[in-house]
């Protein structure tokens, strides 16, 4: 599977059972459903732990499948080194598998920090086989790179930190953002000249 991210929630375990690992497979061929709910932003992970919780608490734990919070990696450099992270793909929503009926509608609705589900009001819509693909492929067009955190303009200022020219600076005269790519004009010889860089290879100038 190429680059795509996501933290995976299972349902809470029994005593039999382990967790299921980070970026495991995801089933789509279940009698469950998927569903997006929206919530606080910040609070995506604390909704996760709430509703496996509540799915023992109230006993539907077997009509509660996954729950996915899907992530992106990117980079950023602080001083000097490059750092890896990852960042949620979408602030705020949280994707739930489920045997949708009116009381398990109401207790994941009445779940701490939760506003509710996207879409269909008090009859939400799933999503399809191929929504919930598009949203865990997302990346798969992208490459193997992880994304830069930051984004750059053109006529900004930026120093070249790997190659033949580390250490000068220039300016972005074209960014390729498919590519995550530059093209920096640099003075060389007292004459501008284009260079051609990876994200990664520019740092910003603060």
């Amino acid at each position: 599977m190429p680059e795509d991210d996501f933290e995976l929630e299972s349902p809470a375990p029994s005593a039999s059972e382990s967790p299921a690992p980070s970026g495991a497979p995801v089933d789509l061929a279940t009698t469950k459903n998927w569903y997006i709910i929206h919530t606080y932003s910040g609070f995506e992970n604390k909704v996760a732990e709430s509703l496996r919780g509540r799915a023992l608490a109230f006993g539907f734990n077997e009509r509660l499948g996954q729950i996915l919070i899907p992530t992106e990696e990117v980079f950023e450099f602080r001083n000097g080194k490059k750092v890896t992270s990852k960042r949620l793909l979408y602030p705020g929503y949280v994707l739930v598998e489920m045997e949708m009926d009116d009381e398990l509608w109401h207790a994941v609705k009445d779940t701490p920090r939760v506003t509710g589900f996207v879409g269909g009001g008090n009859n939400p819509v799933p999503l399809t086989a191929d929504e919930v693909n598009s949203i865990l492929y997302r990346q798969s067009n992208v490459g193997d790179r992880p994304k830069p955190k930051l984004t750059f303009e053109r006529n900004e200022t930026v120093r070249i930190t790997e190659g033949p020219f580390t250490n000068f600076s220039g300016k972005v005269d074209e960014i390729n953002a498919d590519k995550n790519t530059l093209r920096v004009m640099v003075t060389i010889f007292g004459r501008s000249t284009p260079v051609e860089l990876d994200f990664e290879q520019v740092e910003k100038i603060q």
